[in-house]
């Protein structure tokens, strides 16, 4: 049985990217330039109410690729696969290819 997590209020489900320790032409990277915290949003909650109830969209969507903080989110496992789930306030901001 296939599980899948939906976040609530307004919490994002990320997985995190692993980048390339090498590049495609087999030259090795240094350690320090390959960490970047950044991670995909695989699911997103639907958002937080203000105090008049009103709803606050989360402000990423499914398939974004977002900059994380170095520390922080819960660590979530499902099957083989490991995920964390971040506050959308606690994301750093999303990145974009030009």
């Amino acid at each position: 049985m296939m599980k899948r997590l939906i976040p609530t209020f307004n919490r994002i489900l990320v997985q995190r990217v692993v980048q390339p320790a090498k590049t495609e032409s087999g030259i090795l990277l240094p350690e320090k330039s390959t960490k970047l915290n950044s991670g995909k949003v695989i699911a997103v909650g639907p958002g937080s109410r203000d105090k008049d109830g009103k709803l606050i969209p989360v402000s990423v969507k499914e398939g974004d690729t977002v900059l994380l903080p170095e520390y922080g989110g819960t660590q979530v496992k499902l099957g083989e696969n490991e995920y964390h789930l971040f506050r959308d306030e606690d994301v750093l901001g999303t990145l974009h290819e030009d």
